[in-house]
């Protein structure tokens, strides 16, 4: 039985890459100059510090980012092993996805101390997804105060109380195709999903601004290669800054599909040139500003873009692909800082905002052994 037709050994294998390698919102936030060192809430009330949260190997780490994108000193907690994501919701609540094969999947959840970066674990937690069940990966919907996550051809949508504690919305689980991965829009407009499915695409939901409910956009899903033959595979799933474009890795035929995301009704258009050349086993993207960032697994680079903005094509950065081995890749923001998970722990590179270029942040890496997901707190 191939990886194509089997969800459980495709996750098994994307797993073991993961941890070879290391051995997905919009919150709601407004971002303070660098050199305050921190982040704002909507209410323009400071937070110092940020952290990063970073997950896997039977732990969540929990480290402060100083001024210049470095990490500091970081706490652990007791997590799941191993995990394809985790989100933060309204910089309160830490909710990780564990798989948990053949039993049931699960969600951790933590309250976040903002004044320390520890960890308190929710009444409740974890919070079961039900029998058959496979969390993958998780997105956060501030607004309606919802937690989505991938599942084994459906999409479970969890409403938080004031405490943390999940419990399904009315309509959920929402079917969709076999996934791993998910996102939000920026405007949170919409959630997509990456389908493993052959030949592999994009499921597209619209979300109901009030409740999160899901509804699917008709023609999904949305092939990047509607003859191939086989399954591409689709990794990661992002959407750039402005809420314009759908980015997602093929695995398999070494590419990077790019779809422009026609609002209001959310249907995906594939953009000129799609799908464009990556490395050999691309999984992990990230978008920031107008660049996007893809991990070739097999080739430890890391592929740059320059993201068209009025159309979405994408255009090779200069020295692109990057020396660097990713498992996971996290881009903030805030500070202009990527931050990438391999076999030395998380490294951190500034991104020029002119060329997409990565600088490395002195101190690069900071000790964080087998990580599988990552999110960060403004």
């Amino acid at each position: 039985m191939s990886a194509a037709t089997c969800p459980k050994l495709r996750i098994l294998l994307i797993l073991t890459a993961l941890l070879v390698m290391a051995a997905c919102g919009s919150t709601g936030t407004k971002a303070c100059p660098l050199s305050t060192g921190c982040g704002c809430l909507a209410s323009n009330a400071c937070i110092a510090p940020q952290y990063v949260f970073a997950a896997g190997n039977g732990q969540v780490l929990s480290f402060p980012i100083e001024s210049s994108g470095a990490l500091g000193t970081s706490k652990s907690t007791t997590g799941p092993t191993p995990t394809f994501g985790m989100a933060a919701l309204n910089n309160q609540f830490l909710y990780v996805g564990n798989p948990v094969p053949d039993v049931s999947g699960e969600v951790d959840a933590w309250a976040i101390n903002l004044s320390n970066g520890n960890l308190t674990t929710v009444p409740g937690s974890p919070f079961l997804l039900g029998p058959l069940t496979l969390a993958g990966g998780v997105a956060a919907n501030p607004f309606a105060g919802v937690i989505y996550v991938a599942d084994s051809g459906k999409v479970d949508a969890l409403q938080a109380d004031a405490t943390g504690a999940l419990k399904p919305i009315n309509g959920s689980p929402f079917a969709a195709g076999t996934n791993l991965y998910l996102t939000l829009d920026p405007q949170n407009r919409f959630l997509f999903t990456s389908v493993d499915d052959p030949p592999g695409g994009v499921f597209a939901f619209t979300m109901d601004s009030t409740s999160g409910a899901l509804t699917a956009v008709p023609g999904s899903p949305f092939l990047p290669l509607p003859n191939y033959p086989g399954n591409t595979q689709p990794g990661q799933v992002v959407v750039d800054a402005t809420g314009s474009f759908v980015f997602t890795p093929l695995t398999i035929t070494g590419q990077v599909a790019a779809f422009a995301i026609n609002a209001p009704g959310g249907t995906l258009t594939a953009v000129p040139g799609s799908p464009f050349t990556a490395g050999n086993r691309p999984l992990a993207a990230a978008t920031i500003d107008s660049f996007l960032y893809v991990s070739n697994t097999q080739d430890g680079t890391i592929s740059g873009y320059s993201i068209n903005p009025t159309n979405g094509v994408l255009a090779p950065l200069n020295g692109s692909p990057f020396a660097i081995p990713a498992a996971v890749i996290l881009a903030n923001p805030f500070t202009n800082v990527l931050y990438v998970s391999g076999a030395a722990g998380i490294s951190a590179y500034t991104i020029d905002l002119q060329s997409g270029g990565l600088t490395p942040v002195a101190g690069s890496p900071f000790p964080a052994p087998g990580v599988t997901a990552m999110t960060f707190i403004p």
